[in-house]
């Protein structure tokens, strides 16, 4: 069991992947690709559904994305080597590990999308609905991590937060967020929201076998 302050690093580019962190509780971790002059953006984040580190390539590969805690919080550390051996030993948890890493693939595929033809606005509400799912309503970030997130400047996040807070679809602290319409943050967000909550229930669901 580790504590994951923000803004730790899980993973950095090109590094060997040595563990595999698993969220517990309202901790979020974000995958992020980095470009020269400093730019980045997200590409998936990953809560207590799912892990961290080894789920593609299964360990003894270097990393490619940067992976930070977003949301600070517990989580369990595995070694490769003994998450490769419970694999071995269990068809469930390698079959569990198959089917995350399809998932995992259909986030990554499905912000690819986004970005290209969803406007901030409907992006800034998909994220907010993700990690409340993860996080719970009082989800802790601040306007500057969220304008990283979507690969945007701050001042057009501060822009979207105060146009969703005047729809009193949310409500902004010190380096928090608080969602206080859920039904009309749904509304507001893209499709992308539904489709990859969709996916999670068909692949993986409650069972980890997905709705099969």
């Amino acid at each position: 069991m580790v504590e994951l302050d923000s803004g730790a690093v899980v993973l950095t580019r090109g590094k060997q992947v040595e563990s595999t962190t698993f969220p517990i509780g309202p901790t979020m971790i974000s995958l992020t690709v980095e470009l020269s002059g400093g730019r980045s953006a997200e590409v998936a984040s990953i809560g207590r559904e799912g892990a961290v580190g080894g789920i593609v390539s299964c360990g003894h590969a270097p990393a490619y994305s940067l992976a930070k805690v977003l949301v600070p919080g517990r989580g369990f550390r595995v070694p490769m080597e003994a998450l490769e051996d419970a694999k071995k030993r269990s068809s469930f948890i390698g079959n569990l590990f198959c089917r995350f890493s399809d998932y995992l693939l259909a986030q990554v595929m499905q912000s690819v999308v986004c970005n290209a033809f969803h406007s901030i606005p409907e992006r800034a509400a998909r994220w907010l609905l993700h990690a409340q799912d993860r996080a719970g309503d009082r989800i802790e970030l601040t306007q500057e991590a969220f304008a990283g997130l979507l690969g945007v400047q701050r001042t057009t996040v501060n822009a979207v937060i105060q146009q969703l807070s005047s729809e009193g679809l949310i409500s902004t602290g010190r380096g928090k967020i608080h969602v206080t319409d859920r039904a009309g943050l749904k509304r507001r967000a893209c499709e992308c929201y539904e489709r990859l909550e969709d996916h999670f229930a068909a692949v993986i669901g409650t069972s980890g076998s997905g709705a099969a």
